[in-house]
């Protein structure tokens, strides 16, 4: 289908997975094979973490990018490991500064092994990721890699600065995601379409997309925490107010309460105060906060689509605009 044809509708998910299948296979070999190690306890960490499954959307993001723009090779799911190893280390290192004990339904491996484990063990798969990254030999990919990794690590320590902190505004929020979500998935989705050979427009539109769709997932994420089942979440509903992380579901409501409201809201998010979970649900749902972040999500996910307008049309290009809807209509 030529550029100028009607866009094919997104694909629904079970049709997504299947058209990545084969390429999530190569790529999930090549992490099994490349995650071993001679230090024992090392390869039981990185078996917890590799077999609690997970959504595998950014090495999927590789690989979709590619087949849109593209033949999909070795080199791709070589990507593919890299962008889920580097994922795989930050969940590593989040899970022991958030204190969190529960992920995916099981418990974190800083719940199991302790806190120094994880975040060596995390440390390992960052540069086990660059030792990755410096066998394809490509400049732009390390460059890439590098820069966005470096992000990450500024979006961690912006999210510190915003522990217990009920000043975060919508404009802060954002820049947190912006790095901690957003940027691993625009470079996934752009060294897809680098890796199939596609020239620069190409390459941004994609990054464009993936950066996108990284706001609409994670603001969708933050929404389920407050509105999700927590056995399909598998994790515990409240985590976010339980870690003093105002997310925008709360944001929003203490910019829409009532003085004593908001006063109580601060408290709430200053103390890290679960118990009172009920009475910030309360002040959410009076102030239409669920609905308002849906709405921002809804929002990015459109301007993910928007930013494949003109590419070449096919099943891939409809499997990430398919994902763009999904990210916002997900359950978990």
């Amino acid at each position: 289908m030529d550029a100028h044809s009607p866009a094919a509708p997104g694909l629904g998910l079970p049709a997504i997975q299947a058209l990545a299948a084969a390429d999530m296979a190569a790529t999930d070999a090549l992490i099994r094979r490349r995650l071993a190690s001679d230090v024992v306890l090392i390869n039981q960490i990185a078996e917890h973490i590799v077999s609690a499954g997970g959504k595998r959307l950014r090495p999927m993001l590789v690989a979709l990018a590619g087949r849109a723009t593209g033949r999909v090779g070795p080199d791709h799911h070589q990507l593919a490991a890299i962008v889920e190893f580097i994922h795989t280390s930050t969940l590593l290192h989040d899970d022991v500064v958030d204190e969190s004990d529960l992920r995916r339904g099981r418990k974190t491996a800083n719940a199991l092994w302790g806190n120094a484990a994880s975040v060596l063990v995390g440390d390992f798969l960052y540069s086990r990721s660059f030792q990755l990254m410096v066998e394809l030999n490509r400049m732009e990919v390390m460059r890439i890699l590098a820069d966005t990794t470096n992000r990450i690590a500024e979006g961690e320590v912006l999210q510190l600065l915003h522990v217990r902190n009920p000043d975060t505004d919508e404009a802060a929020y954002l820049r947190v995601i912006e790095r901690k979500t957003a940027v691993l998935f625009a470079a996934g989705t752009r060294l897809g379409a680098l890796a199939s050979g596609a020239d620069d427009a190409t390459q941004q539109a994609l990054y464009d997309y993936g950066l996108q769709l990284g706001y609409a997932f994670q603001i969708a994420d933050d929404v389920l925490d407050y509105a999700g089942d927590a056995g399909a979440l598998g994790k515990n509903l409240g985590d976010d107010l339980a870690e003093g992380k105002a997310t925008l579901p709360l944001i929003h409501a203490m910019a829409q309460a009532d003085d004593a409201t908001r006063a109580r809201l601060r408290a709430i998010v200053e103390h890290g105060d679960v118990t009172a979970l009920p009475e910030a649900l309360a002040a959410i749902d009076r102030a239409g906060s669920l609905d308002y972040s849906r709405q921002r999500a809804r929002a990015y996910a459109s301007a993910a689509e928007a930013a494949l307008a003109g590419l070449p049309d096919n099943q891939a290009m409809a499997a990430l605009r398919g994902l763009a809807r999904h990210a916002v209509e997900r359950g978990h």
